[in-house]
């Protein structure tokens, strides 16, 4: 059976390969609408499952494909991935101090012997930051780290410092729901 990550991101193919050794990476190229109406974890559900139907589409056979999106919020504003240097300054300004939510959304699509079967799910940890002064979000931003990464940075990279407190689950902060994925993995007899 294969088994086909539709993203690029290392971190998520680094959590994957502690659920399974074999797998494939096909990134999805399905743009991120976060104006869809909808609430948050929807929202995560949602762009998992774009993500993972637009590699799925694409695929034929027996297989396994796994969407995941990320998002950092902060009183219900949604922190994606920032364009460019100034707009991460922002998010990383907003975060100082503040106790935020990381939800990930993940979609796994299945097709075993011409039926096909579709989980999607959400997981949700709570992040404190430390107050950050001017200085440690400068120096930061120097090194191009919060490019690509919800709310600017990575709990895993040079922004782990700046972390005080965590509450649930750390592989859904770096960007994949991996009990829920195994839950789902053992359910299907993938492992």
């Amino acid at each position: 059976m294969r088994i086909i990550l539709a993203s690029s991101s290392p971190r998520r193919k680094e959590l994957l390969s502690s659920i399974c050794e074999n797998f494939e990476i096909i990134p999805s190229k399905k743009e991120e609408d976060m104006s869809q109406k909808m609430s948050i974890k929807n929202l995560s559900k949602s762009l998992a499952k774009q993500k993972a139907q637009d590699i799925f589409d694409q695929t034929t056979g027996d297989r396994v494909v796994i969407g995941s999106d990320s998002m950092v919020c902060l009183k219900n504003k949604i922190y994606g991935k920032p364009k460019n240097k100034d707009e991460a300054k922002s998010m990383l300004c907003s975060l100082s101090g503040k106790w935020h939510f990381v939800i990930s959304g993940i979609c796994v699509i299945i097709e075993r012997n011409g039926k096909q079967t579709t989980y999607c799910d959400y997981e949700i940890s709570k992040v404190k930051f430390a107050k950050l002064t001017q200085n440690d979000i400068d120096s930061y931003l120097l090194k191009d780290e919060y490019k690509d990464k919800a709310g600017a940075y990575a709990i895993q990279g040079l922004a782990g410092k700046f972390v005080e407190k965590i509450k649930g689950n750390y592989a859904n902060i770096v960007g994949l729901g991996t009990a829920k994925l195994y839950n789902i993995f053992k359910q299907e007899n993938l492992l």
